[in-house]
């Protein structure tokens, strides 16, 4: 379970406290220095990272030739980067990764919202949030990469990817662009969640 000092001071404030305990159970890690590595869909077993140093080492030895995710959110480690010496310890900071893996699930469930006519009604977003973790593990939604897509207009505001029984609204954050993914289908850290793909083609 997520510290609730550590969601105030990193989160990003458009989602709620909530979402973002919901997000990080069902798509992250409770390891702030987890290093997850896979190729063709197939996990690849690197050594446990006990500090920040190595996890970069790990990091550093497969971006560019695997998808590389990294931290408390399972950050893309391949956020903004154009070289490898790009790649940062700050990546698996408890509260950078936090503050930038939410920021760009901010962007994430803002463009299933906008699939979905954003709509107001609370009932729909367990549905929209649900995409949106799937949209996290694979990069894509509906076809569209989710991470080098632009983010979602003005006109999508904190209610449509908040619920209204949660906390207090904040402003908006506009993360970086990252690479396309492949299903991350390690879960890491994930609880149960009931996740209706039916209408996903070939996912």
């Amino acid at each position: 379970m997520l510290d609730a000092a550590l969601i105030k001071d990193c989160a990003d404030p458009s989602l709620k406290p909530a979402i973002v305990e919901q997000f990080v159970t069902a798509a992250g890690s409770s390891d702030p220095l987890a290093v997850t590595v896979r190729s063709g869909g197939r996990l690849i077993l690197a050594p446990k990272a006990k500090s920040a140093e190595e996890a970069l080492a790990i990091m550093r030895q497969y971006a560019g030739n695997a998808v590389v995710r990294v931290g408390l959110t399972q950050l893309p480690a391949g956020v903004g980067i154009k070289d490898l010496a790009e790649l940062k310890p700050d990546l698996v900071d408890a509260c950078q990764n936090l503050r930038k893996g939410t920021a760009m699930f901010a962007k994430v469930i803002r463009i299933v919202a906008k699939w979905y006519g954003n709509p107001k009604n609370d009932e729909v977003f367990p549905q929209i949030f649900e995409d949106a973790v799937y949209a996290w593990k694979s990069g894509e939604f509906e076809g569209t990469n989710v991470f080098q897509a632009p983010y979602p207009g003005g006109n999508v505001t904190t209610g449509d990817v908040s619920p209204s029984g949660a906390d207090e609204d904040g402003g908006d954050s506009h993360p970086e662009d990252a690479t396309a993914e492949t299903p991350d289908a390690g879960n890491i850290g994930s609880a149960e969640m009931r996740v209706d793909l039916s209408r996903i083609d070939g996912k």
